[in-house]
């Protein structure tokens, strides 16, 4: 049977990968979701909400939950991968031996792999190898507001175009708007940073410091992310798009970002680990911080807001530190 004819598989159950697999069923047509907890996906079955994760948003007739990954791979077509980035790699080998040859791999997942700083099409390859078509979807989304249908849209990167193009018409809808690019690199750089840059926002935020340092953080994150982009060979415009500049304001600027939070809670006073406590759930940036600033002292990027950061998570610099470290920075041009 032609894998396009089965249905999309969504590995990951938590508050994206379940956006995901309601838009792709939400017209009848047939789709997976796989969780690791068989507790949570029996209960969510039974009650048809992810009570959890997306509160309030009943999952369609044609979504089939499954607590089974071999037995969901092998009645998938393509498969969507959206768990968070450190067990992004545990769940691509625990699927390494269902795969066939001709599903095709995309990922919701955002961040940078844990320990070896590689992208996550570098860990597709290193397991699939480097012939598997693959894709990312990445943009400005919040997945309560995606699941109720209110407008959104993202962009699909592939090395593949039909691929990006099959994913494309099965996520589109009236509300959901996807666009399309070959830059993968860019799209999962974009997605990544962001969320460091967040908390920055969030710790700013957090001091008290008003719109207009905020403001300053999102312009000049933007340009280190760019920066970054640049050197692991991304497209620049990629980073004024959806998953550049679009995902950079929505995280740094709406409070239902976790990261944002995070930050809010430090530049509140709390500790690290209250902080992360009272979100009660993943914040990718926290690690991604670690692994952007090692990425960017290897590639010689200057990445001033990301290290103050990471500092204030892992060197235990206070936020008031870490802002006046960034003030008495020497005066430069601004595109120097």
């Amino acid at each position: 049977m032609n894998s396009q004819k089965k249905p999309i598989a969504v590995l990951g159950a938590g508050s994206w990968g379940t956006a995901i697999a309601i838009l792709l069923s939400r017209e009848g047509k047939p789709a997976m979701l796989w969780g690791r907890d068989m507790t949570h996906i029996t209960t969510s079955d039974t009650v048809r909400c992810n009570i959890r994760y997306l509160p309030g948003v009943s999952l369609p007739e044609a979504l089939h939950l499954s607590g089974d990954i071999a037995e969901t791979v092998a009645a998938a077509g393509d498969l969507i991968v959206a768990v968070p980035s450190h067990g992004f790699r545990s769940t691509l080998e625990m699927i390494a031996q269902s795969i066939n040859p001709s599903q095709r791999i995309a990922w919701a997942t955002k961040g940078f792999e844990s320990g070896s700083g590689k992208q996550l099409h570098e860990v597709v390859t290193d397991i699939f190898g480097p012939d598997r078509a693959m894709a990312v979807i990445s943009g400005p989304t919040f997945a309560n507001e995606a699941a109720k249908g209110l407008p959104t849209a993202v962009t699909v990167a592939s090395n593949n175009a039909a691929f990006s193009k099959y994913l494309a018409d099965r996520l589109h809808n009236k509300t959901f708007r996807v666009y399309t690019s070959d830059d993968i690199i860019g799209v999962e750089v974009g997605g990544a940073v962001k969320n460091v840059l967040a908390i920055a926002a969030g710790i700013a935020d957090g001091l008290g410091f008003g719109a207009n340092a905020r403001t300053a953080l999102i312009t000049r994150g933007l340009a280190e992310m760019m920066r970054l982009g640049d050197a692991l060979g991304g497209c620049r415009d990629t980073f004024m798009g959806l998953a550049g500049l679009g995902d950079l304001v929505l995280t740094c600027t709406d409070d239902q970002s976790r990261n944002r939070r995070l930050g809010l809670a430090l530049g509140g006073g709390l500790s690290l680990e209250n902080a992360l406590a009272s979100i009660d759930q993943v914040v990718e940036g926290v690690q991604t911080a670690r692994e952007v600033n090692e990425l960017a002292i290897s590639r010689g990027v200057d990445m001033p807001i990301t290290h103050e950061v990471y500092c204030v998570l892992y060197e235990g610099a206070t936020p008031k530190q870490a802002v006046q470290e960034l003030l008495s920075r020497e005066q430069k041009p601004e595109n120097g």
